[in-house]
């Protein structure tokens, strides 16, 4: 483990410490601190080739674009970076419940994508009808995430955490949300990429990213429509002969419902949008390029239209066997500037097995599938993979009633 890691690992721990001695300080205002988390081993099987940052998830994204991109078909896989680590503390004050959430795991992404390492996950406290940190997005349903044990999820889900200010002027069951948020997108040069006239373009983003929902719930289950804007714009810092400035507006609506069948849950979801791609669950980037037929302004940068969908039952046979079955799909409407290979349509499914012989345990097998298609090269792939894993939970309450 590197400096780096230790350094964070010693910050963690002296977060947690803290937490666990809060309590004791403020015994008498009733504060509770909550440790939870859970350790869990994959182990799993792909039929196909798939990117190595990736090896132990299901990604259509990152599926092989061309023959022979990752080498050749079937692997195995352990890993035991889906195991967290979370603390969450309630303090009484003069203006309500202090609430606060402090969550991390042991999965890489971005620049430390494929290694075991800590993320952060949650950051995040709420007074009232505020909030603040690094917690679920406004735009996403976390509740439509099924009972699986693949842990990247449907690909066509809204699924981002992110920074953000949030206002909840409605809160329960029923609940109303607005925040703002960080800013971030991600462009695609395409065919075009090389050119020089691209090296001088930079991305801005003068405004967050504002997003809001609202949930209506019943016996029955619930509905929620959730929306989001932003603002994206580009500056061209070079000298030459061509300005290649640019902004976008990048929007998306959401539709999701957990409906309850006798036994079991429908969990769905409907996203469509342009140039929110950063906050679905595993999709491409939000701006891409085209060319314009304009000598002095030869290319554009344009958001890309997509649509997501998600439909998942989870059926619970009995208090020791439940199964999680059901599909997903991305699809991204692509610029003419892309390359042939270009990501443009993915779909996910899968149906598990789950067995619970104690309150703490949850073990079984699951069978997957997913298939990436390519915006005009007529590539297709789809991978089939099976994984099996154990999930040991554990929480306890210090401090409170």
């Amino acid at each position: 483990m590197s400096s780096r890691s230790h350094a964070v690992l010693g910050l963690v721990a002296a977060a947690v410490i803290v937490a666990l001695t809060a309590p004791a300080a403020q015994a008498q205002d009733k504060a509770r601190t909550q440790v939870y988390g859970f350790a869990m081993t994959d182990v799993r099987y792909d039929r196909e080739a798939i990117d190595p940052s990736w090896f132990d998830v299901m990604r259509p994204t990152k599926l092989a674009a061309f023959e022979n991109q990752f080498g050749e078909e079937g692997s195995v896989a352990f890993s035991a970076r889906q195991s967290r680590l979370g603390v969450k503390s309630f303090i009484p004050t003069d203006l309500g419940e202090l609430q606060t959430t402090f969550e991390f795991e042991m999965f890489g992404v971005g620049v430390d994508a494929g290694q075991t390492t800590i993320r952060l996950r949650h950051a995040y406290g709420q007074l009232g009808k505020f909030g603040a940190g690094q917690t679920w997005s406004p735009f996403m349903d976390i509740d439509v995430f099924p009972n699986s044990i693949e842990y990247w999820g449907p690909n066509g889900m809204a699924f981002f955490r992110n920074v953000q200010f949030r206002y909840m002027p409605i809160q329960g069951d029923t609940r109303m949300t607005i925040a703002i948020e960080r800013p971030g997108a991600s462009a695609d040069g395409g065919q075009f990429a090389d050119r020089a006239e691209l090296d001088d373009v930079v991305g801005r983003f003068p405004l967050p990213d504002v997003s809001a929902e609202y949930r209506y719930a019943g016996g029955w289950g619930y509905i929620e429509g959730a929306a989001i804007v932003r603002q994206i714009e580009w500056d061209d810092l070079g000298v030459d002969a061509f300005d290649l400035s640019g902004d976008a507006t990048g929007w998306g609506l959401s539709l999701s419902s957990n409906l309850k069948a006798g036994n079991g849950v429908f969990r769905l979801q409907g996203v469509v949008g342009e140039g929110v791609q950063n906050y679905m669950n595993d999709a491409p980037v939000d701006i891409a390029v085209q060319a314009t037929g304009d000598p002095l302004r030869p290319l554009e940068g344009v958001a890309l239209p997509m649509v997501g969908a998600v439909a998942f039952l989870d059926w619970k046979w009995n208090d020791k066997w439940s199964t999680a079955v059901g599909y997903s799909m991305l699809d991204i409407d692509n610029s003419d500037g892309q390359a042939p290979s270009a990501f443009h349509r993915g779909h996910y499914a899968l149906v598990n097995a789950m067995y619970t012989p104690v309150p703490s345990l949850m073990l079984g097998p699951e069978l997957q599938w997913d298939k990436r298609e390519n915006f005009s090269d007529g590539w297709e792939i789809d991978n089939v993979g099976v994984q099996f894993s154990a999930k040991y939970s554990f929480s306890t309450n210090i401090g409170g009633d």
